[in-house]
């Protein structure tokens, strides 16, 4: 499909250049449009991405991508059977990862404030379960494979450490629900406009584009952990330095809750690193792609120590004072 044509018949959007091809964005008179494919997404999520959008803008979030409509008056058409958005920033350069952590605090402090109820993007109170059910998926295909006595080395990696991960991910899931019976939540616990994975280069690495459909609703400490995750996996030789100043920088506008702390903490515990390593090479049809992912999942094994190490030691790289609020530690990673 040619997108340039799409941006000039439908939009009245004559591009000056392809700006990007992931995510596929043209520059055009001062101007970034990235085009969405929204066909597989429902009508309600649309919307709310939409309200969120309109939400942080009223109260001046900058970089938040516009919705276009087009010359049909519509926020949505469909071509060649596809179902398309167009979204709009202003070109405008930025070192959108410089002080994350207050402008994350920011950010979330903003999309508290939202007045309409999200439902199909709601993540809120939602960890454990969908994290059992990812578990159960991935422990079923776990007694299929050992079954089968395998051979290809991803799958001779992954039925040797699954128990080792299932036992993280469990311990993960127990440490959500023992959060939520001893805590209660503060006001600066309700939800707020958060990302699927929030990482340093979400908006940008040199534009800065927040983009609504890299959005959920849920609990703030959903994007700090993810950021955390990150930084230990790509950062290995500075991390610590990094994350010490992003929390600084976060609490200097929000400070964090017991409750917050403790669901950051059960969400680094839960494996995600290793799901969507293991999720990602039984989807892919690439040989290549799989290469790349069986030598990442040879990293976290071989790193699964150090892994546990840096787990033992968050509260106190933190600096959360644990014993005078009386959070509950994990046993076995301090053996």
């Amino acid at each position: 499909m040619d997108y340039s044509q799409l941006l000039e018949q439908y939009y009245g959007i004559q591009t000056e250049a392809l700006y990007s091809n992931q995510p596929i964005r043209y520059k055009a008179k001062g101007y970034l449009y990235t085009i969405i494919n929204a066909t597989k997404l429902t009508q309600e999520m649309l919307i709310e991405f939409r309200q969120m959008s309109l939400h942080l803008q009223k109260f001046g979030e900058r970089g938040v991508s516009s919705f276009c409509l087009s010359k049909n008056g519509k926020f949505l058409e469909t071509v060649e059977g596809q179902d398309f958005i167009v979204l709009r920033n202003p070109v405008k350069k930025g070192r959108s990862y410089s002080n994350m952590g207050r402008k994350l605090a920011k950010f979330h402090y903003r999309g508290r404030f939202i007045q309409e109820k999200m439902v199909q993007t709601n993540r809120m109170g939602t960890w454990r379960f969908l994290w059992e059910k990812r578990l159960e998926q991935l422990e079923g295909f776990y007694h299929r494979l050992l079954q089968q006595s395998p051979s290809d080395p991803f799958d001779i990696l992954f039925v040797d450490i699954f128990p080792y991960y299932m036992g993280m991910a469990e311990n993960a899931i127990q440490y959500v629900a023992d959060t939520e019976l001893d805590e209660d939540p503060m006001e600066s616990d309700a939800g707020t406009i958060c990302h699927e994975r929030f990482r340093p280069d979400t908006w940008g690495k040199t534009d800065i584009i927040k983009n609504p459909f890299d959005w959920v609703f849920d609990h703030a400490a959903r994007d700090i952990s993810e950021w955390i995750r990150y930084q230990f996996w790509h950062q290995q030789t500075r991390y610590k330095a990094e994350i010490k100043q992003f929390i600084k920088g976060y609490q200097s506008i929000q400070p964090l809750t017991v409750f917050s702390w403790r669901l950051i903490f059960a969400r680094l515990m839960f494996p995600l690193h290793f799901f969507e390593c293991v999720e990602d090479y039984f989807m892919t049809p690439s040989p290549q792609r799989k290469k790349e992912l069986e030598e990442q999942l040879t990293r976290y094994i071989r790193d699964t120590k150090e892994y546990e190490h840096f787990l033992a030691s968050f509260y106190q790289l933190a600096e959360v004072p644990i014993k005078r609020i009386q959070i509950p530690v994990v046993p076995w990673l301090l053996r």
